[in-house]
Order: structure tokens, then C-alpha cells, then sequence
């Protein structure tokens, strides 16, 4: 397996009741007992939210938390009983750190990392990271990605007006400052059993069209591959782009 890019925290295992109302989750854990854990994922959750699917979850002492438990990852029950990130939250962390560690060997020629920088026609959107210090600043915008058809992982699994948002606003960057920066999509496939990548054209045609527009206007797609395991997530390097 390869290296280790982030640790859980100690792990409790459960098995899925049901997910409600976008943030809860009812888990039953091992000792009969049922605890509702907080969903970080408000999408679909298309293919990785079956009642009785093993999961683990995490506990937080944090006296503030209204919800103690975070459901961290769900594992298929098909044959390959792959464990799939549930936590919307971890990506952009991840992604910070392994940017700062210079480990994506596709995104390089930087020397700072600077998370949530205002940027967009309108000066009101955030992109998720702004890299500068090399001889062009690189633009970064993140998207976690768990839907899967067999050994393609597509994204979006639902139409996402503030994706396509992203798209617009990366391309306008890519078509008037081309020659003075890079624009990347990095999707974050939140499971080691896709080896392509695709636009989820069946459920957001408009997201697909505006991707492969914005590669055309020179935004490059980083899709890079993520095992999640008990232990927690392992980077297995770039997926195949599929337009």
C-alpha cells in the first residue's frame, strides 16, 4: 500500500441504520448500542449510503458539539468491499498538506501555499488554494469525488450550480491570464478502486460540458486517487482523464 497522507483519529466501527435530513446518521456500533453521527457529506451520497453497510466513525470531546460522533467512511458490500471517504471535510485538508509537502508531482513550481483566496469576476468567491512563489501563481480548486461505475469515479453526482460556478471562473482566469498562471481541478477520488476519471454527465450535463470548455481554454484536471482504509486515507497517484 502506499504512503500514508492522513491518520484517523482512534475509530469506532458500526454498521449504517440510516442517513436523514442530509447531516444525520443513525450507526448501530458492534455493542448493539445506536449513536447519531453527523454527515459532513449534504450530497447524494450516490452508491455509498445502503442501510447495514459497515462504517466507521470518529468521537470528539469537544463540549461545543452538539453531534460527538463523525461518520468517516462507509465500505461497499459488493465483492470488493471497498472503503469509501464520507467526510466532505478531510480533502481540503489533505490537499494542504500534501501541497505543502510538495507530493503531487503534477502541480509544481511554487514556493507558498495560501488556503481560501478571494478571486472571480466579482472578487467574492474563494478559490481553495492560491500556490505562488514559482514563475507562475497556480490556482487550485478541490472537489471530492465518491460516485463510481465500476473502475471510473465521475463527478458531480447531482447538478451543482456553484461547481459550474467554479468552472466559469476558472476558465475566464485560464483565457485572460494564461500566460501568468495555471488553473487546476483537482478532484479528490475518495476511494482506491477507480483508475479513470469523468464528468458525471448524467447528472449535471451542464457541469461535463463546462469541464471539457474549460480544458479546452487550458484548465488542467488533476484527478488524483485516494485508498481509504481503517487506518486512513493513502495516496495512489493520478487517475486517467476521460472527456
Amino acid at each position: 500500500m502506499s504512503d500514508l497522507v492522513y491518520c484517523y483519529p482512534r475509530t469506532l466501527s458500526g454498521t449504517l441504520v440510516k442517513r436523514y435530513k442530509r447531516f444525520f446518521a443513525d450507526i448501530e456500533l458492534v455493542n448493539g448500542s445506536v449513536v447519531t453521527a453527523h454527515c459532513p457529506n449534504t450530497g447524494p451520497m450516490t452508491g455509498i449510503c445502503d442501510p447495514s453497510s459497515p462504517v466507521l466513525i470518529t468521537h470528539s470531546d469537544d463540549p461545543k458539539r452538539k453531534l460527538k460522533y463523525t461518520w468517516e467512511a462507509v465500505q461497499m458490500r459488493d465483492a470488493t468491499r471497498t472503503w469509501v471517504g464520507a467526510n466532505t471535510n478531510l480533502p481540503n485538508k489533505v490537499i494542504k498538506g500534501m501541497l505543502e509537502r510538495h507530493e503531487i508531482v503534477a502541480i509544481e513550481g511554487y514556493d507558498t501555499v495560501k488556503p481560501e483566496v478571494k478571486y472571480g469576476v466579482d472578487g467574492k468567491s474563494r478559490i481553495d488554494f492560491l500556490l505562488t512563489g514559482g514563475d507562475r501563481q497556480i490556482y487550485v480548486e478541490v472537489k471530492n469525488t465518491t460516485w463510481a461505475q465500476d473502475d471510473l469515479a465521475l463527478f458531480p453526482d447531482t447538478v451543482t450550480t456553484r461547481g459550474q460556478k467554479h468552472l466559469r471562473e476558472l476558465t475566464a482566469i485560464a483565457q485572460n491570464q494564461g500566460d501568468q498562471c495555471r488553473c487546476v481541478m483537482l478532484y479528490f477520488i475518495n476511494r482506491g478502486d477507480c483508475t479513470q476519471f469523468a464528468p458525471g454527465d448524467e447528472r449535471d450535463p451542464e457541469y461535463g460540458q463546462l469541464l471539457r470548455d474549460a480544458v479546452a481554454a487550458g484548465v488542467e484536471i488533476v484527478p488524483c486517487r485516494f485508498q481509504v482504509s481503517p487506518e486512513g486515507l493513502h495516496y495512489l497517484g493520478l487517475a486517467d482523464v476521460v472527456l
